[in-house]
């Protein structure tokens, strides 16, 4: 008997097929859409692209250490000058690399050849001021593979008073942005001519410091000591020294002393730092200095560090 065509077999099969079809590309939809997920989630992986990690200027030391896929935490003890007076406080350096966007300026989601790498510092202080708290934190993104300017600094200080935001961004000129609750300083716009960034230094030393600039230079000052004095954003007369473990910078103009002492054998970890000048305000200021004084170090993936149990972390670094 002649068989008779049966579209309804025909179409079931067919519907089955596309099922199938369709269920194997929403699988391997949401199998890629986790690893992007997992991607942004633990973006912090700072592990830069081939072509950069052989870079000659890159020793095997450096990529050893700062390419193991974790951060360099370090916690001091720090005696702040504020309104004429010294405060107790704490300060953390968080120190890792990670791949940058050099265009838009902001730190990339994944891993091209347009990226750069870079060396970011965090720095970050908190004391009390009598009644109410003190919060400061820089960050600066250093190019690890040339000795250039910065890519971007920015700093943000925190009190019960308000809160200010500076931002300086190196492009053909260096672009600052600032925000401040302060009415002589609320928003701001402009542009400076470029300069050495006292805010580099501390990236600059941990690539390899006898790369840091000496002798009478113009220095543009920590984005932190022009917010907490008040004075203008611009390059300033300096001179720079570098010997046995310090590099001292001093302002004459300022009246203020900077020096970073610091471990003279790779990875030239940052023990302590000093900074000189006239705290207060009229009759309530005096020349105080600033210190700080290293607690201990870690190496941590902190960025996965985020469960109670991982609180134990900031028991060994000694931090409240």
């Amino acid at each position: 008997m002649k068989t008779l065509y049966t579209p309804n077999k025909i179409t079931t099969t067919t519907i089955f097929l596309w099922l199938l079809i369709g269920v194997f590309l929403v699988t391997f939809s949401c199998k890629n859409n986790t690893k992007n997920k997992e991607l942004i989630q633990n973006k912090e992986t700072h592990i830069t692209i081939k072509k950069d990690l052989n870079s000659k200027q890159l020793s095997k030391p450096f990529k050893d250490y700062w390419y193991a896929g974790k951060a360099e935490i370090s916690s001091y003890k720090l005696e702040q000058a504020r309104y004429g007076e010294m405060r107790d406080g704490q300060a953390v350096l968080i120190y890792v690399t990670e791949d940058f966007l050099p265009k838009i300026q902001v730190k990339a989601d994944t891993q091209n050849a347009n990226n750069t790498p870079v060396l970011k510092l965090n720095a970050t202080k908190k004391f009390n001021t009598g009644i109410y708290p003190y919060s400061i934190m820089q960050s600066t993104f250093y190019p690890v593979s040339s000795n250039q300017h910065a890519l971007k600094i920015s700093s943000s200080i925190q009190e019960w008073c308000g809160h200010v935001y500076t931002q300086l961004n190196n492009k053909k000129e260096f672009e600052i942005t600032s925000h401040s609750y302060f009415e002589g300083e609320a928003d701001e716009n402009f542009i400076i001519n470029k300069a050495i960034l006292e805010n580099e230094l501390w990236t600059q030393l941990r690539i390899d410091p006898k790369s840091l600039p000496t002798g009478n230079l113009d220095i543009i000052p920590s984005l932190e000591f022009f917010r907490m004095n008040h004075i203008t954003i611009k390059p300033y007369r300096a001179l720079a020294n570098l010997a046995n473990g310090s590099y001292i910078i001093s302002y004459p103009e300022l009246n203020r002393k900077l020096v970073i002492n610091f471990n003279t054998q790779f990875p030239y970890d940052i023990l302590g730092w000093e900074e000189t000048y006239k705290s207060g305000f009229g009759s309530h200021a005096k020349e105080l200095t600033t210190k700080a004084t290293k607690i201990t170090s870690i190496k941590s993936d902190y960025w996965n560090k985020k469960s109670l149990k991982d609180e134990k972390l900031r028991e060994r670094l000694q931090l409240n």
